[in-house]
């Protein structure tokens, strides 16, 4: 069975540039969280766990899910996050891996100190002030 990703035009969040890239699943709205992951399947996205020294919980699954792919285009790599937060899905693109981290570091950031998702005890006030070893993926492979 051959699987065929799915590529949609949108614009990098860093450099403003127009790009076409893997489009991130939408929600179908028959299933939870966990169906949705389904859907990434062959998509160029891939669920994103952990984040930070501890592996912090990026999200809530199956409430909140963070996604991450790559993705080479004429120019070079392409670096994206994706949610899906309680069906409602996003996708954001950057040319610098550097700026994406800092981007999705903000998200992740806003849940766990909003309390819906498990971080770092004793978190600054905003993600700018978070060790550097907590603006990074969990698993180096990200």
């Amino acid at each position: 069975m051959t699987i065929t990703r799915m590529l949609t035009r949108t614009v990098t969040a860093d450099t403003t540039e127009t790009i076409t890239a893997p489009a991130l699943p939408a929600d179908d709205r028959t299933g939870d969280g966990y169906d949705w992951m389904n859907t990434l399947n062959g998509s160029g996205w891939v669920p994103l766990p952990g984040w930070g020294s501890e592996g912090w919980d990026a999200g809530a699954w199956p409430y909140i899910i963070f996604t991450v792919a790559r993705h080479r285009d004429e120019v070079g790599e392409l670096f994206g996050y994706g949610t899906y937060v309680e069906g409602d899905t996003r996708a954001h693109w950057y040319r610098s891996q550097e700026a994406c981290f800092e981007a999705l570091t903000e998200d992740v950031f806003f849940h766990w100190k909003s309390g819906q998702s498990h971080g770092p005890q004793n978190l600054p006030p905003t993600a700018a002030g978070l060790a550097a070893r907590d603006r990074q993926p969990y698993d180096p492979a990200f």
